[in-house]
């Protein structure tokens, strides 16, 4: 029986015979003897055999995770993301002194012998005898770059790291084998182009080419004698020669590198000597990673066009295999984002809310006609740090793309989808009902999708005033966003034809959940997103045909290939006239109605208020022909609070409404975008507008029944409430204007 040192370990006898052991073993792989059954050399390790008589082709060129560059779409970096900070260059773009510094320390004879350096292995017998322990190596260049594919391709994933890297004799023999495949097909030059990307130099640096510019802020080819061997020096130990966190024993290693290259006769013993007298300079770059480091606040932008390749199949039919795409990275991706409407986005979210206030503002803009995706600004910066007001949540979208579980209730900004519902079933804009400030209505009169009624209670719905009563028509419903009008003018459209409405212009609820299928729909119970909302006002703006959002124009991968992206599906939602009499009615929002504050002055622009129960959210979305935005304010943390008597940017309000604080960040973020020499206008169209009433003395025939709509150019008059009416005299409890799941707030 061996005897053991008193240590545990084995003695030096014991280690030159385990040595001589991977030599034997190394010299039958050369000779190519056929070697004993694979489990007496510990072989049947998962994934040891496979290929073994066949170079796998990421040996060839290995897929080394890269840099990802996020462009905007004139070709300005938004952000540099990666798993690993790497970029690969060729042998020719670094500096012959590094290529000799990490020969002469890591394989002085590495253009001498094969893979394998027989010399080598018996220098480290001896060695290690004489020690009595592993006090050398003996793997040569190429097999440390055959192990070092092994790890790239383990990525993060412990287990196959640990696989990777495991101390066993099959593990030794498969390397020493691929080393040999490796040589004769690479050469020796590729291999060392190949190594020095692949190898790890610290300081979360992959590649000579990263490192370089980690610690000297200059290019690989740059590197000088004294700068090389300190690179070189840290392959054996990048946390122990560290030279930022330890100078001094930086130096010594890179000392010994350089007298090991005068040794070998790569430089001289004088340039070796003046390069030791030189004192380690260093200009260190922070490294810049992820979308926390994006310009103009497009860090939620970013993190979007990131969670799109993560997500859309477009990318790797599996999750797997689109992970594997972003972490492998080396993408150039330029994505649709506008620097300009960036710019103004990012200022008009902190123009009127400060990022510490109990409230927050998302705004976001879209192309109408190419869905393209031009800004995401908010009023909280992207970040970790909850001290400084940082969050990553993304509250233009859903939870599936980063943002919130089911994004907000949208109040009278859907009224227009009503509106359209109505319109293409052929209602006029002139249709008019006479309407006390609160009626009731029965969810029975109702239908839903399936034909069966909408339910069986009483719905209560009342406008925001008590002045809000008398005849209105679609236009100034809109305007003055009249819910009891739009609760009646959803009955006489149909709930479902509504709903299809919704469906068609882009009105989505997060994580799949169809639209509930209640009148209150009408007036914004159901919740969606402020992106999704700025696409259905593009619908409005394009003359009725809705565009998927899109966030990605191409995709390059450090290959130079193209992959292919995401492309906008654009269909007709509703006829072009009747997107153009919205147009018209909605301008009047701007011009006289509850957004007077956002309107513009030099152009053609529409849009829309909205308010939900308790003020819990405020919107304004609107656009002009080119440009849709939707704003959202509200709390994004927390028991989503009511907006009455708050104090935001500096401000106090007794109460929080579409057109006062929304409407003017929509109108920043509107004047920051648009060229001002680029004015177009709506398509112009005649909107009916229903008749004053008049009094019976008049001699008109006089109003429709009461409690039933009007006909088209048959105005109800003020005062309809008859004793047969329906509607008069309904009282409500205290505080039902909607509650949640009822929306019936207003802009």
């Amino acid at each position: 029986m061996a005897k053991k040192r008193s240590g545990g370990g084995l003695t030096g006898t014991q280690q030159a015979a385990k040595f001589l052991g991977v030599s034997v073993l190394s010299g039958a792989v050369l000779a190519g003897i056929a070697l004993p059954a694979a489990g007496a050399l510990g072989l049947a390790a998962k994934g040891t055999v496979e290929g073994f008589d066949e170079i796998p082709s990421n040996l060839k060129t290995p897929p080394l995770s890269q840099r990802t560059k996020i462009l905007d779409s004139e070709g300005g970096l938004i952000a540099t993301v990666y798993s690993r900070d790497r970029t690969v260059v060729p042998l020719d773009k670094i500096s012959p002194y590094m290529q000799k510094a990490i020969v002469a320390i890591e394989d002085g004879r590495f253009y001498e012998h094969g893979a394998i350096d027989l010399k080598g292995v018996l220098r480290a017998i001896n060695r290690n005898a004489q020690s009595g322990g592993v006090a050398q190596g003996a793997s040569t260049l190429t097999q440390q770059y055959v192990k070092n594919v092994f790890v790239e391709e383990a990525g993060d994933d412990p287990e196959k790291v640990a696989q990777a890297t495991q101390q066993t004799i099959g593990r030794k023999v498969r390397e020493l084998k691929f080393a040999i495949q490796v040589e004769e097909e690479l050469g020796k030059k590729k291999i060392l182009e190949n190594y020095l990307n692949i190898t790890f130099f610290g300081q979360q640096a992959y590649g000579i080419e990263a490192a370089s510019q980690r610690y000297f802020s200059k290019r690989a080819a740059d590197l000088s004698l004294g700068e090389a061997a300190m690179m070189a020096g840290l392959v054996q130990s990048p946390s122990r020669y560290d030279p930022i966190n330890d100078i001094q024993e930086a130096t010594k290693r890179r000392n010994v590198v350089l007298q090991r290259m005068a040794d070998v006769k790569d430089i001289s013993q004088a340039e070796a000597d003046q390069a030791k007298a030189t004192p380690l300079k260093l200009k260190v770059k922070t490294p810049k990673n992820g979308c926390i480091t994006a310009v103009d606040g497009a860090g939620f932008f970013c993190d979007y066009v990131r969670k799109t390749i993560l997500n859309d199949p477009v990318f790797g039919k599996t999750a797997e295999e689109r992970q594997k795409l972003w972490n492998l990275g080396g993408l150039t991706v330029k994505t649709t984002l506008d620097p300009r409407a960036q710019a103004a986005a990012n200022e008009a979210a902190v123009a009127k809310i400060n990022k510490d206030d109990p409230v927050a503002a998302s705004v976001v803009q879209v192309q109408p006609g190419s869905g393209k995706i031009l800004s995401m600004g908010q009023s909280r910066p992207y970040g970790l740090d909850q001290k400084q007001h940082q969050t990553t949540l993304n509250l233009a979208v859903g939870s599936r793309m980063g943002g919130t579980t089911y994004g907000f209730q949208v109040g009278s900004t859907f009224k227009p989808i009503t509106a359209a519902a109505a319109l293409e079933k052929g209602l006029s804009p002139a249709q008019s009902f006479d309407t006390p400030w609160k009626i009731t209505l029965q969810e029975s009169d109702f239908t839903r999708c399936d034909g069966r009624p909408a339910g069986n209670l009483d719905w209560p719905v009342q406008n925001e005033l008590e002045s809000e009563k008398g005849a209105y028509d679609m236009t100034s419903a809109l305007g003055k966003s009249i819910n009891t009008y739009f609760a009646k003018l959803e009955q006489m459209a149909g709930l479902c034809e509504t709903l299809t409405m919704a469906k068609n212009v882009g009105y989505q609820r997060e994580l799949g959940k169809p639209i509930k299928q209640s009148p209150s729909v009408t007036l914004g119970s159901v919740e969606s997103t402020p992106l999704d909302m700025a696409t259905v006002y593009a619908t409005f703006a394009n003359r009725g045909i809705y565009c998927t959002p899109i966030a990605i124009e191409s995709v390059t991968a450090a290959t130079g290939d193209k992959l292919n992206v995401p492309d906008t599906k654009c269909t007709r939602a509703m006829s072009d006239r009747t997107a153009d009499t919205l147009n018209q009615m909605l301008k009047g929002v701007v011009e006289d109605g509850t957004g007077t504050k956002a309107g513009l002055s030099d152009r053609d622009n529409a849009g829309k208020t909205g308010t939900t129960e308790g003020r819990k959210d405020a919107w304004f979305v609107g656009y002009t022909p080119n440009l849709s935005t939707a704003v959202w304010v509200g709390d994004d943390v927390g028991e989503r609070r009511e907006m009455y008597d708050i104090t935001i940017g500096g401000v106090t309000y007794d109460k929080v409404c579409g057109g006062c604080l929304p409407g003017p960040i929509w109108k920043i973020a509107m004047t920051g975008a648009l060229d001002a020499g680029e004015t177009p206008n709506f398509a112009p169209i005649s909107v009916p507008r229903a008749e004053k009433p008049k009094d019976p003395e008049d001699g008109d025939e006089g109003p429709n029944k009461p409690g039933k709509p009007n006909k088209p150019g048959k105005p109800g008059r003020p005062g309809d409430d008859k004793p047969n009416d329906p509607f008069a005299g309904i009282t409500l409890p205290p505080g039902v204007i909607g509650g949640p799941g009822d929306g019936n707030g207003r802009g």
